[in-house]
């Protein structure tokens, strides 16, 4: 395959529908000739957190509009695709399946391929869409529903070294804003509040950083700041202002020191492949917090590790991300027929140890 390749890629494995069509030349860099999301913050916003058939419901009608869209955007027909590439897992099943249908539905009517595109894939492999890094790098997948150290070894070939075992950083982060009344999602109302607090007036814990490896607990953290924020309100009958703040910006200091030393283990593992460009890539909206991020950087400039973290518009769930991977996987050689499956849970890594718990935002794979 030496020519062009133009893909559309659909995206519906949680609380965000999206569209977007890419474009790859070899020897090129990607183009991404259009990207379009439609998230649903406002349906949820009275629920505290993603309602699976609120989500589903809205993933069945925005879906064909933001394929339409993109379209239009890109200036791409339908008779100018090269494949359709779908997120078919893990993820919510019935926004899974909706997008699966349509991608089922494109395909009967075209004669196009289809590819089938493991949603944690599509991050894992953006930085190759966005720097071209070149295999293999070391991968830290972090956001609402998932958080995973990976060996990106190649375009279907994933080594985990590690992951949450039950809430991810991001739901954590959501869990502290609602427990502090502060809006939702709870990455960015949390991180403007642990700006203006003390990070050192209260001692929480650290999870799993007294044991060997690199799989994580966010959990307990959670828990930490629920018996704080309730011994506070014992104490003087409420929060002040300053006390949310404290509390935000020791949690958030807790969940930074976490993910750097857990981060140094994993750079560890990486660096006995001897890479000849060593590089960490994150991915995932917790990677916009600039505490998280200012932490990882400076771990990557100590072991002269390249450091890459794709725009926020690509860290997020997005379409051009699943475009990607698909173009990828079929020029590998991989792609499905309409026998393909919606899969609530798909490990990158088949060989690895499943992961206990499942978040809000998806299953754990």
């Amino acid at each position: 395959m030496s020519g062009s390749l133009t893909f559309l890629g659909i995206e519906s494995s949680c609380d965000d529908t999206a569209a977007a069509v890419i474009r790859h030349v070899p020897g090129q860099v990607p183009q991404i000739l259009a990207s379009v999301v439609e998230g649903q913050t406002a349906l949820h916003a009275a629920f505290g957190g993603v309602v699976p058939e609120i989500a589903a419901r809205a993933h069945a009608e925005r879906l064909d509009h933001c394929v339409e869209q993109a379209l239009v955007e890109s200036g791409v027909g339908l008779a100018d695709l090269d494949g359709i590439a779908v997120t078919s897992g893990p993820g919510l099943i019935g926004g899974v399946l909706s997008g699966v249908m349509l991608a089922k539905g494109l395909a009967l009517a075209t004669g196009l391929p289809i590819v089938g595109v493991n949603h944690l894939a599509g991050h894992a492999l953006t930085p190759r869409l966005t720097d071209q890094l070149a295999f293999p790098y070391l991968m830290l997948l972090v956001s609402g529903g998932h958080c995973q150290f990976l060996i990106v070894h190649g375009p279907a070939q994933f080594q985990r070294l590690g992951g949450t075992i039950d809430d991810a950083p991001g739901e954590a982060f959501d869990k502290t804003a609602k427990l502090l009344g502060l809006p939702q999602p709870g990455g960015p109302a949390v991180q403007a509040e642990a700006a203006l607090g003390d990070a050192k007036r209260f001692a929480f814990p650290r999870p799993l950083l007294d044991r060997p490896g690199c799989d994580m607990s966010f959990s307990g953290l959670k828990t930490a700041l629920l018996r704080a924020r309730d011994a506070l309100i014992a104490e003087k009958g409420g929060l002040t202002v300053q006390d949310r703040r404290d509390l935000c910006a020791c949690f958030q200091l807790a969940v930074a020191e976490v993910l750097a030393e857990k981060t140094r283990r994993a750079l560890a593992v990486y660096a006995d492949l001897s890479p000849s460009e060593p590089a960490l890539a994150v991915a995932g909206g917790v990677a916009a917090n600039t505490a998280i991020r200012d932490r990882l950087e400076q771990l990557c400039a100590l072991s002269d590790t390249r450091f890459l973290a794709p725009p926020l518009r690509l860290c997020t769930d997005n379409a051009a991300m699943i475009a990607w991977a698909g173009i990828e996987r079929y020029l590998a050689g991989g792609f499905d027929d309409t026998d393909l499956v919606a899969r609530p849970r798909w490990p990158l890594d088949p060989t690895a140890a499943p992961l206990i718990g499942s978040g809000k935002k998806g299953a754990k794979a």
